[in-house]
């Protein structure tokens, strides 16, 4: 009867974790107990914006980036004008990185950095750069391509 009661709650416990809620698990913390990084409000697309679109190109900084979460992606502007996108996927572990600073986009599980011209690994652990992901400008909005 124990048993069946354990099997019971493991059951259960399991379907939670299969719920097919992605997004759960992008946010969730670290394990190394670093904060997980903050969704901005802004990141989400107009109503009524065309599909895969981002935001405008004034979100992105010269020199730097912005993250958007729920396309697990970072688009940054390494010189004024010229518009870049990487997976938002750390390729050392599949962490978030969590913020853009001083030409790098960071990632907050183990301290691995990116280029924000194109992706390359700046800092370790991570050894392989990250992936590109094709994006259109168009007048002052960003979209996926």
């Amino acid at each position: 009867m124990i048993a069946g009661v354990g099997a019971g709650g493991l059951t259960l416990a399991l379907a939670a974790c299969g719920s097919g809620n992605d997004s759960a698990t992008a946010s969730a913390p670290p394990a190394s107990g670093a904060p997980a990084p903050e969704t901005p409000a802004s990141s989400a697309p107009a109503a009524g914006a065309p599909k895969g679109a981002l935001g405008s190109t004034s979100d992105v900084p010269v020199g730097g980036g912005k993250i958007f979460p729920a396309e697990k992606v970072v688009v940054t502007q390494p010189s004024a004008g010229t518009f870049k996108c990487f997976s938002a996927m750390c390729t050392h572990q599949g962490c978030a990185v969590s913020s853009v600073s001083n030409g790098a986009i960071v990632c907050p599980c183990h301290g691995s950095k990116f280029a924000v011209a194109d992706g390359a690994v700046i800092d370790g652990p991570a050894k392989q750069p990250l992936p590109a992901k094709e994006i259109k400008v168009e007048g002052d909005q960003i979209t996926l391509a």
